[in-house]
C-alpha cells in the first residue's frame, strides 16, 4: 500500500525536523520525508494545519486479557488505543492467571497479532503469580519479547529476591518496570493524605509509601546496573531522586500519567470511585513537581496506566472502589491541552515524551521517528478542535475517568500501523 501524507508540520525527535512536509509511505516503511512528494495511484491524507508524529508509545496500559474480559480485552484496548493514537502498547502482566510464563508472553504476542490494531508488548512478571515468593522465568520471558518486567499494581517486598530479579534483567537486556508503593504503609487509604482526605473523611495514602520504595529501586538499580524505569510517578520527591539518579549516571527513567499532571487531590469534588487511583492524585505542590520535571527533561515519558474497570466497581465511595482510570484515548488531547498549550512543553517535547522515549527506553530501533526506513507508525494530530471529553464515546470498556465533561483542545484525526490507517475517516 502507497500512502502520501500532504502539507503536516512534521515532527521527528530523531532528526529535529520541526516544518511543513510530506511523508510518503510504502507498505510498511517510510520512504521519503520532503517537500512536494506525489504518490500515483496511492491514497493522499490531507493533513494541513496538523501535525505529523511518530505513533504514540504508551508504555503502561492494563489490558485485562486474560482473565477480566468485562473490563477490557485486546481487541477492545486496541481499538481505544487506536482512536488515542497509541499504535504501540506495553501490556501489564496482572492478568489472569498472571503473565509469568515464556509461553504466556509468546500466546498474548500471538493472539495480539491478529485480535489488535495496534502493537502489543507483554510485560513479564517478576515472581510467579505476583505472590512475591519465587521468581518467574524472567530469561525465557525476555527470550520471547517481553522487554520488561513488572509486578505493577504491587511492589515486590522482598528486596533480596528483587535484587536477583533486577541482576537476571540486566543479563537478559530489558527493564524493570517499578511501581512504587509500600504496601505495609498503606493502612486502609484510598486517596492522597491531607486536607482533602480529612474533609471527606477518607484515610489517606502519604507521599513516602511511594518514596520509600523508589529510593530503595534506584538504590538497588546502582547496584545491578539494570535499567529502571519508574511506573507513574507522583511526588516532588520522586522526580528530585530521578534528577539526582541522572546526575549520577544511572540508567533510571520515570514517566507522569495526565491525571497526575494535571489534577490533584484539591479537585476531588466528592466520595466516588472515579477519584480513585494508585498512586492517588497528589497536592497542588505535587503537581507542579511533576510539570517541571517534564519540562526540564528529568522525566522522560508520558504513559497513561490505562486500568479499566467495570461501572459497579466504580460508582461507588472510594473505600469500596477499584483503584484505577483509563487513559488511552483521552492522553493525547490531556497532554496537549494541560502541557503544550500552557507553554509546559513545545510539540516537539510532546513527541518525544509520547513516543521517541518510549521507543528508546524499550530498544525499538524502528519506532519513535518520522524519517526514512523506519516502520510507518504515525499520528496526525489535529491542534484545533475544542471539545468536552465524554466518556459515552469511548472505545474502551472502561468508562472510568474523572475527565468526564472535562474542556480540552486537540484530537487525533488519523492512526496508521505498519503503514494502514486503522483510524480515521
Amino acid at each position: 500500500m502507497k500512502l502520501l501524507i500532504q502539507n503536516g508540520h512534521v515532527l521527528d525527535p530523531l532528526t529535529g525536523l520541526d516544518g511543513i512536509c510530506d511523508v510518503l509511505v510504502e507498505d510498511n516503511r517510510i520512504q521519503k520525508v520532503e517537500k512536494n512528494l506525489s504518490a500515483a495511484g496511492g491514497r493522499v491524507i490531507d493533513a494541513s494545519g496538523c501535525y505529523v508524529m511518530p505513533g504514540f508509545i504508551d508504555m503502561h496500559v492494563h489490558l485485562r486479557d486474560p482473565g477480566f474480559a468485562y473490563k477490557e480485552t485486546l481487541e477492545t484496548g486496541g481499538r481505544a488505543a487506536a482512536r488515542g493514537g497509541v499504535t504501540t502498547m506495553c501490556a501489564m502482566p496482572n492478568t489472569k492467571p498472571v503473565t509469568d510464563t515464556k509461553e504466556m508472553v509468546e500466546e498474548l504476542h500471538r493472539r495480539a497479532e491478529t485480535e489488535c490494531p495496534v502493537h502489543v508488548i507483554q510485560l513479564g512478571a517478576i515472581t510467579k503469580g505476583e505472590a512475591g515468593e519465587e521468581l518467574a522465568d524472567i530469561q525465557g520471558m525476555a527470550e520471547a519479547g517481553c522487554h520488561g518486567i513488572s509486578e505493577d499494581g504491587k511492589s515486590l517486598m522482598n528486596a533480596s529476591l528483587y535484587r536477583k530479579a533486577m541482576r537476571i534483567a540486566k543479563e537478559c537486556g530489558i527493564s524493570v518496570f517499578a511501581h512504587c508503593e509500600d504496601i505495609t504503609m498503606v493502612e486502609g487509604g484510598v486517596m492522597n493524605a491531607g486536607r482533602k482526605a480529612e474533609e471527606l473523611g477518607v484515610k489517606g495514602i502519604t507521599n513516602s509509601v511511594e518514596d520509600v520504595i523508589a529510593a530503595r529501586d534506584i538504590l538497588l538499580a546502582k547496584e545491578t546496573g539494570v535499567r529502571l524505569h519508574l511506573c507513574h510517578c507522583s511526588t516532588a520527591d520522586s522526580v528530585k531522586m530521578i534528577e539526582a539518579a541522572k546526575k549520577a549516571g544511572l540508567p533510571v527513567t520515570g514517566e507522569v500519567c495526565p491525571h497526575h499532571f494535571i489534577l490533584s487531590d484539591e479537585d476531588i469534588a466528592e466520595n466516588n470511585g472515579r477519584y480513585k487511583m494508585n498512586p492517588p492524585l497528589r497536592s497542588p505542590e505535587d503537581v507542579e513537581a511533576l510539570r517541571e520535571g517534564l519540562k526540564n527533561g528529568i522525566i522522560d515519558v508520558i504513559a497513561t496506566d490505562h486500568a479499566p474497570h467495570s461501572v459497579e466497581e466504580k460508582n461507588v465511595p472510594m473505600e469500596k472502589a477499584a483503584f484505577g482510570i483509563v487513559g488511552l484515548e483521552t492522553s493525547a488531547c490531556l497532554t496537549y491541552t494541560g502541557l503544550v498549550e500552557k507553554g509546559v512543553l513545545t510539540p516537539m517535547q510532546m513527541a518525544e515524551k509520547m513516543s521517541y522515549h518510549p521507543a528508546r527506553i524499550l530498544g525499538l530501533e524502528d519506532k519513535g521517528s518520522v524519517s526514512p526506513g523506519k516502520i510507518a507508525d504515525l499520528v496526525i494530530f489535529d491542534p484545533v478542535p475544542e471539545y468536552k471529553i465524554d466518556k459515552n464515546t469511548f472505545l474502551s470498556k472502561g468508562k472510568n475517568t474523572p475527565f468526564d465533561g472535562y474542556p480540552v483542545k486537540g484530537e487525533v484525526r488519523y492512526t496508521i500501523v505498519n503503514g494502514n490507517i486503522i483510524f480515521g475517516d
